[in-house]
């Protein structure tokens, strides 16, 4: 069991739910992603999605895609960004999930080498969104021989038999897309219970839910039903206007994450 199993266990045991956030490797710059997450961290946040940069984003909104190709016009790489992981990893109790375009893990040794790098890095899990489910097998069988949770999406729109196979080809947890479209902030709460529900019935792994995700009641009103609520958009916004201020990132994501772990509070399990 690792690092996100294990937040998912003592959660569930502690009749508790679990704050996501969602970060940009790389960015606003090179050397700042091990001090964001051990702030993010200090905030209150149990797992941590690392995007990789990528030139063409899959499914992004215009925040997180414009951090990502600010960070690869920083400098950064996915072998920067594992190493600033890997730095950090050891002071470190939180789970990191790597979430990577498919060109990318190809580059970085496909279904065997990929694995074997992101473990070797320090990360706990791995959701390649843009792999499509029929032939997520290798790197979903490959992740589990090295102790990594392979996590699918589910969008609103996705098939009720669709959906089920993703949930079940997923470990770890699965991954349930809040909102339809792009990521980015909104100002309503998503409305995620039937779709939980749905979800429960095919599997007994935790639900986590993102997309569209930016404040403490909308973190109230996801876990209400699922299991985590992902904040990205939202957390890279902070951190992108901290640093154009001249002020300290991480300092930012820190206060961020504790204002929307006060949306844990007093959740029904």
């Amino acid at each position: 069991m690792n690092r996100i199993e294990r937040a998912f266990q003592a959660a569930r045991q502690a009749d508790a739910r679990l704050l996501m956030p969602f970060i940009c490797g790389g960015f606003p710059r090179p050397g700042v992603t091990g001090p964001l997450l051990a702030a993010l961290q200090r905030g209150g946040a149990s797992v941590v999605e690392i995007g990789i940069p990528f030139s063409d984003p899959i499914a992004d909104g215009p925040v997180i895609a414009g951090a990502m190709h600010k960070a690869i016009e920083a400098g950064s790489t996915p072998e920067r960004v594992f190493e600033e992981v890997r730095s950090v990893r050891d002071a470190l109790g939180i789970g990191l999930v790597a979430m990577v375009s498919v060109s990318i893990a190809h580059r970085l040794g496909g279904r065997d080498g990929f694995p074997a790098r992101t473990r070797e890095a320090g990360f706990d899990g791995v959701i390649i969104p843009d792999l499509p489910f029929e032939e997520s097998g290798a790197y979903r069988d490959r992740c589990g021989e090295l102790g990594l949770t392979f996590s699918h999406l589910v969008a609103p729109t996705t098939p009720r038999d669709r959906a089920a196979a993703l949930a079940k080809g997923s470990t770890g947890f699965v991954y349930l897309l809040a909102r339809t479209g792009i990521t980015g902030e909104r100002s309503d709460a998503p409305d995620v219970a039937e779709r939980v529900a749905a979800l429960r019935r095919a599997t007994d792994l935790p639900i986590a839910c993102g997309f569209g995700i930016a404040t403490a009641e909308h973190v109230r009103a996801v876990v209400a039903h699922a299991d985590a609520a992902i904040v990205g958009s939202a957390m890279v916004r902070r951190i992108e206007r901290a640093s154009g201020s001249g002020l300290d990132p991480a300092e930012a994501a820190e206060a961020f994450t504790r204002e929307l772990a006060a949306g844990l509070a007093g959740t029904p399990g």
